[in-house]
């Protein structure tokens, strides 16, 4: 049986052989774990391609929770493997490093938002799913990307909601529902936010042909519509989407270039999605150093090994879930980030 002694380069194992040695051993082994491995949409290409099931951090919690193996291994950021671990407590869940983060979900903790909810007693608290298992205990209702508006518009028009932690897809919300009372905390995710006006203009106008694929915790969302409004880019053109709703647009597009606005691991299961099309960055610097810390070393350490679990006390999980389950209950439930 083939064992770790090939070396690792920037583009990832060298040679064919040793890539298909990898990807065996990795399969092996799972399958001695009992596991079922979870890539998200963002982790570096050969992640994916050896993983079980692969896209966004919702929809693969709701595999893990549904799934058979008795372990999950997510690779992702930390708070997707929490809520894998909220949505299937009985099973070990193991990430390949405890260490990556998020930025978005470090925007605020839950002795802030127990602040924030102080001052606004009453409230309607929505929290994006990209928050740590604390944050998701003090939360009325969770919401994705792709069910944000649906979610916002269930609650009573009086009651005043308290909106966190992406001001940029709390902007989109707001703007689409038009809610005056809704609240938005400041915080955002440091890959998305790079991801400017200027830079999506000056790509769209050397590319007017091309669809804008939009994920709204960009910093440019705003931009694109103002595009659309001033008749640079013909409006039908930009979309503003979730992870998964991409995917679905890349195979229903009728265009046949795409420029992308997130995390530039998103292309490559676009790419699959739709080879024929021309999809390309509009920042192809928007690379979450995070997401890239589940190498495939990490990955094959986690396996023999066993690390590193994720735990979330019960009391934490028990009221996390509940604002997980009244999320998906409401509106476009499949999509995630």
């Amino acid at each position: 049986m083939a064992t770790a002694t090939w070396q690792r380069t920037d583009a990832g194992y060298t040679g064919v052989e040793a890539d298909a040695a990898w990807a065996e051993e990795v399969r092996r082994l799972a399958e001695e774990r009992d596991a079922v491995l979870l890539a998200h949409n963002y982790q570096l290409p050969e992640i994916q391609d050896v993983a079980h099931h692969t896209g966004d951090s919702l929809a693969l919690s709701r595999i893990a929770a549904n799934s058979d193996a008795s372990t999950i291994v997510f690779c992702g950021v930390h708070f997707m493997a929490e809520t894998a671990k909220i949505l299937g407590p009985e099973k070990t869940v193991l990430i390949p490093d405890e260490r990556a983060g998020c930025s978005l979900a470090d925007s605020i903790t839950a002795e802030q938002l127990r602040e924030w909810k102080a001052e606004h007693p009453g409230a309607v608290v929505v929290s994006y799913v990209n928050t740590t298992a604390e944050v998701k205990a003090e939360t009325d209702i969770c919401c994705t990307s792709s069910n944000a508006v649906d979610v916002v518009r269930s609650i009573p028009e009086d009651r005043e909601v308290l909106f966190c932690p992406d001001q940029f897809l709390g902007a989109h919300v707001k703007r689409e529902t038009g809610r005056e009372n809704l609240h938005i905390w400041a915080g955002e995710c440091h890959v998305h936010a790079g991801i400017n006006g200027p830079e999506l203009a000056e790509r769209a106008a050397a590319s007017p042909e091309a669809d804008l694929f939009i994920h709204p915790e960009c910093g440019c969302a705003t931009s694109a519509l103002y595009l659309a409004g001033e008749g640079t880019v013909e409006p039908e053109r930009v979309k503003i989407l979730s992870t998964g709703d991409m995917l679905t647009a890349a195979r229903d597009t009728g265009a046949r270039s795409v420029l992308v606005a997130t995390e530039v691991g998103m292309l490559h299961q676009l790419r699959k999605a739709a080879p024929e099309i021309d999809f390309r960055a509009v920042n192809d610097r928007a690379s979450c150093r995070y997401m890239k810390m589940i190498t495939p070393a990490a990955l094959l350490r986690c396996l023999r090994e066993g690390a590193d679990e994720v735990h979330v006390p019960t009391d934490v999980a028990d009221r996390a879930r509940a604002s997980v389950e009244r999320m998906i209950a409401i509106g476009k439930p499949g999509g995630g980030e």
